[in-house]
């Protein structure tokens, strides 16, 4: 029999007063919740923290945003604690708040060469283990953070599982956790890859290659189709088959030398576009009237005019560092502007100028 899985004794114990949540900023809105960031206070304390709210998901997607909420809750009630965890503060009526996590995912840390990030990653999973707890969703970069001391977090638990035994299940989706790390590890860091992480990379499990030909292209067709959800930001239709178009577009304007158009928290939308454009001519209301002539989709709800775009060393626009500005999280920049000090200056009168303006509290650089 299968060896059972006892609970943490040490595991802090949520609590129920969810009204302890003070919000400072909608990070996304989409059709099954609504993320938002701000304090919770515990006592004299203020903790950063993270609220999702199921309460104000559309009414057909109610069952399942329901089901995505409660693997959420179970999944950080095991793993509170657990350094790279977030904590689990509140749950009750329809809203979860969790600590928040200071840290850059992934695909916008690049953390090449960085074996000590990897390796506490490794740490992380193993004690996930022992807790009973697959996330089974980390094949995507955004669900795994780099902190700004070096080490790793993930986030995102609402397809995670809990077990209470260490049956052939568990270990199989434990192993496809370890394995999704691995693949990161083998991107980033594949000099620090040792034969037997190979010899794992290559073990894919028999449920994996069945999802992979069956259940993943029914996933994407829902989520992706149908429901205009994004894996990365979070962003509906409009923003990945309108936004790139009129980015285009915006980037032929008389006066324009470039464009870049990310997604924003819009409350009526779900998804708001944002345009940066880069000119020394143009106003907001000539591209608006330029994108309304050339193009039947309505033109981005913030349109914000910049004297320079900033860019990497081969010319591609920071569209990272521009999506953090458009959703207000000005202190997350830092570690991003640490590998481009030549781009400093124009980042920063760039968040001068930000428009999103209704959630101005969250301030950093």
């Amino acid at each position: 029999m299968a060896k059972p899985i006892l609970p943490r004794p040490d595991a802090p114990k949520p609590s129920a007063d969810t009204a302890r949540f003070e919000r400072a900023a909608t990070l996304k809105s989409d059709v099954f919740s609504t993320i938002d960031r701000g304090v919770w206070r515990s006592g004299a304390a203020e903790l950063p923290a993270i609220r999702r709210d199921l309460t104000t998901a559309r009414w057909w997607a109610v069952p399942l945003a329901w089901h995505f909420g409660r693997r959420e809750r179970e999944a950080l009630a095991r793993t509170s604690g657990i350094r790279g965890v977030p904590m689990l503060h509140a749950a009750g009526d329809g809203v979860i708040i969790r600590g928040f996590i200071e840290g850059l995912p992934f695909q916008m840390a690049k953390p090449h060469a960085q074996a000590r990030l990897f390796s506490d990653a490794k740490r992380l999973l193993a004690e996930m283990r022992r807790a009973g707890v697959c996330h089974n969703d980390l094949a995507k970069e955004p669900n795994w953070l780099v902190t700004p001391d070096g080490l790793a977090a993930v986030t995102d638990f609402q397809l995670a599982s809990v077990h209470r035994r260490r049956g052939r299940l568990f270990r199989l989706l434990a192993h496809e956790d370890l394995r999704h790390l691995l693949k990161h590890k083998r991107k980033y860091c594949p000099e620090a890859i040792t034969a037997g992480e190979l010899r794992i990379l290559k073990r894919k499990s028999l449920p994996s290659r069945i999802w992979l030909m069956t259940g993943k292209k029914v996933y994407k067709l829902i989520t992706r189709d149908i429901l205009g959800v994004r894996d990365r930001e979070g962003g509906g239709l409009r923003l990945h088959r309108e936004a790139p178009r009129m980015e285009a577009l915006a980037a032929t304007l008389p006066g324009v030398t470039g464009a870049a158009i990310v997604g924003y928290p819009y409350r009526r939308k779900g998804v708001g576009l944002y345009a940066f454009i880069e000119s020394d001519a143009a106003s907001a209301a000539d591209i608006a009237a330029g994108l309304k002539a050339r193009d039947p989709a309505a033109p981005p709800e913030l349109i914000q005019i910049v004297p320079r775009l900033p860019r990497r060393a081969d010319g591609t626009v920071m569209t990272d560092v521009l999506s953090l500005i458009a959703t207000n999280q000005i202190d997350l920049l830092s570690p991003l502007i640490a590998t481009a000090l030549g781009e400093k200056a124009a980042i920063e009168r760039i968040v001068e100028g930000r428009l999103n303006v209704t959630d101005r509290s969250i301030k950093g650089v």
